[in-house]
């Protein structure tokens, strides 16, 4: 079965102010790198906007208003220091919470082994009640009560290893051990969580990397703590929040990880699925600010999905 890819020219009109590391630019270097023949299997499909019951599910419905009411008609709206909306904006995190969502049920469903979701803005910095981090919804903690609200899935794994902590993903799912959430990350970083000893309900694990730990110390981590936690756990779906800014040409953090190293992680990730959910795995972008290291990352991780 082929691996999907979801997308939408939308996930362009979000625009940010001048200067911005996420900007419509990403995705554009993303679609190029794609264009190449060896991406021609894909299945490719549009993402459609997710509703009110389906983002409900891990924001309150006041904070789904509060942002529709955000959203501005022209101009920017500042929601925090880093993050911003335009005319564009409240389509495209629509548009990439359903995509999360879509990609489940086609994954769930068994019509494709896995998917990735080209989309933008990103989720996972998104907490139950706060847009923060470039992040509104949480894209991936939407996806997984997805999985278990229409599809039944008991456990779900999320594996975040974008540079910075997925602090939104720990907050929604941080007394709830049916959703375990493991993620590596450069610490002391934005946001500033991530510590071994957030445990949540023992259904967290954190791997905190220093600045400068290269794909050597990154794979440490994965086998000798992510990996086992989640080979233990069982899951009955792989959620993989793909951020590439521990990529080493990344600007905004100081990590030195390669695109082999992602791809590393991908097959490890997909062997966990393989073993245990029939290789159902869904993954979503997250972050990756330099355009030839992000472009470059997210190649390597979609061939290895689609070496399944």
């Amino acid at each position: 079965m082929p691996t999907l890819l979801l997308h939408h020219p939308k996930f362009l009109e979000h625009e940010t102010p001048h200067g911005h590391p996420e900007r419509p630019d990403r995705l554009r270097a993303i679609d190029r790198i794609l264009e190449h023949e060896r991406f021609q299997q894909l299945e490719r499909d549009l993402a459609k906007p997710a509703n009110d019951e389906q983002i409900a599910r891990c924001h309150p419905m006041d904070y789904i208003a509060r942002i529709r009411r955000l959203a501005p008609e022209e101009g920017f709206a500042r929601v925090d220091e880093d993050t911003a909306m335009s005319p564009g904006s409240l389509d495209a995190a629509l548009l990439s919470a359903g995509a999360a969502c879509i990609a489940v049920d086609e994954v769930m469903t068994g019509k494709v082994t896995n998917a990735f979701c080209a989309i933008r803005p990103p989720g996972h910095h998104a907490e139950k009640a706060s847009a923060m981090g470039f992040c509104f919804f949480n894209n991936a903690a939407i996806a997984a009560r997805h999985a278990q609200a229409v599809h039944g899935a008991e456990r779900v794994a999320i594996m975040d290893f974008d540079v910075h902590h997925g602090n939104g993903t720990q907050d929604i799912f941080w007394d709830d051990p049916s959703v375990l959430y493991a993620s590596t990350h450069q610490m002391p970083l934005y946001p500033g969580t991530g510590a071994l000893r957030e445990t949540g309900a023992g259904n967290i694990v954190n791997a905190p990397l220093s600045a400068g730990a290269n794909g050597a110390v990154f794979q440490e981590a994965m086998t000798g703590r992510i990996l086992p936690a989640m080979k233990d756990f069982r899951p009955d779906l792989v959620i993989i929040s793909a951020g590439f800014d521990a990529h080493v040409r990344d600007p905004l953090a100081e990590l030195e990880l390669v695109e082999a190293d992602f791809a590393w992680a991908t097959y490890h990730l997909m062997e966990i699925a393989d073993q245990f959910c029939g290789s159902r795995v869904v993954s979503v972008l997250e972050g990756g600010y330099d355009l030839e290291g992000l472009a470059r990352s997210t190649a390597a991780h979609i061939m290895a999905l689609m070496d399944s």
